[in-house]
């Protein structure tokens, strides 16, 4: 199979911080691309040097710290990529070092998980560098290589499979295969190494049970009880989990009303292929029964990536009241609410009327399979 090459939106936005004194840190999920992007960035940047962290000998030579063997293997490169950086102890230190001491250099770090990354580059560069997330491929990045008629007739395919770079244009056999391999214990990799966890059974029954109530609130005492162990040890996992880009999670939103929801989250996965994987369940559209939880799922993860192809900096929240009145998406910036709900046929759904009398000026929308590429393109 020849697999197509996707220009992500990133490239343009991390070619624009080239040598501006920053260190630049590229977080996102394993497979999502993180690599071919520096190695595209490489490819732009004559005499650049690439350095794999995960090689013992590279992971080796740049924990010890020893700047006169690190900068001999450097060389006269003038841009220098650290892939994997979490898997070196001191990454932070050392490249303070190589700042300090070489400064007129550009240096870049990748990391699949961003526990590790960030709290051992995050101290020794405070001020001094400048983070970029990476998701799975987006409609815009899509649309790269496939016109619009062609992603929308691709669209139940999203939902089933998710986007991955290397899953998104395969057939449907060995997207499955891949799916289910990224999804065993390789997921959990750096969890497992770096937090002393060592079995992942926990993690994957925690994660299949959020599968299942995709899109609804979570009780951290109900999966307490269904893994039997301490809702501390729930809530540090599902952290660990959206640090290594496996979930993420949106807060309830309350400013005004007392019988506003607080102190609530959701959680929802970063790919929906692998929220299908975990519980083994590739059906076609027509024959599911959650349909609505990845659509709601599919929207969240699109809308990130539209404000982030804009440079848009955006909280994101859901809302609901106790009286069960909800709405999927409070997006707020400019000083202004906007208020989306998902709907995966298109239908007339009209805004709770406690949340327009709270929050007047705010703006609501429904996004649907007619109507999506409007909101998520």
């Amino acid at each position: 199979m020849d697999k197509a090459f996707y220009k992500r939106t990133l490239l343009d936005k991390i070619q624009a911080w080239l040598f501006q004194g920053k260190v630049i840190i590229l977080y996102g999920p394993r497979q999502v691309g993180k690599t071919t992007l520096v190695n595209e960035i490489v490819k732009l940047n004559p005499g650049a040097k690439y350095l794999n962290c995960e090689r013992q000998n590279v992971n080796e030579l740049i924990s010890s710290l020893n700047l006169e063997r690190i900068n001999k293997i450097i060389g006269n490169a003038r841009l220098v990529v650290f892939d994997e950086a979490q898997k070196v102890r001191q990454i932070g230190e050392m490249l303070k070092l190589l700042v300090d001491t070489y400064p007129e250099r550009q240096y870049i770090a990748t990391g699949s998980s961003s526990f590790e990354l960030s709290n051992k580059i995050s101290e020794p560069l405070t001020g001094r560098n400048v983070k970029f997330l990476m998701l799975p491929l987006s409609l815009l990045e899509l649309s790269d290589k496939h016109d619009l008629l062609s992603l929308d007739e691709r669209l139940p395919d999203f939902l089933r499979f998710g986007t991955y770079p290397d899953i998104v244009d395969r057939n449907e056999d060995q997207q499955i295969q891949l799916l289910d391999e990224l999804s065993s214990d390789y997921l959990f990799r750096d969890i497992l190494q770096f937090e002393n966890i060592r079995r992942s059974d926990t993690l994957v029954k925690m994660l299949k049970a959020i599968a299942l109530q995709l899109g609804n609130e979570l009780s951290y005492r109900e999966l307490s009880n269904l893994l039997k162990v301490s809702v501390e040890t729930v809530q540090r996992y599902l952290m660990l989990l959206e640090k290594s880009f496996v979930l993420f999670s949106l807060p309830s939103f309350s400013r005004n009303l007392r019988k506003e929801i607080a102190r609530s989250r959701k959680y929802y996965f970063f790919d929906l292929g692998i929220r299908n994987s975990l519980i083994q369940n590739y059906a076609h559209i027509e024959n599911r029964t959650d349909i609505g939880a990845l659509w709601e799922n599919y929207c969240l993860i699109s809308r990130m990536n539209y404000h982030q192809a804009k440079g848009k900096k955006v909280n994101m929240y859901f809302w609901r009241t106790y009286q069960q009145k909800e709405i999927d998406l409070i997006e707020e910036y400019d000083g202004k609410l906007y208020a989306f709900e998902f709907k995966w046929r298109k239908g007339n759904v009209k805004p709770p009327a406690d949340f327009i009398k709270a929050y007047p000026g705010s703006s609501f929308s429904i996004i649907n399979n007619k109507n999506y590429f409007d909101y998520l393109l």
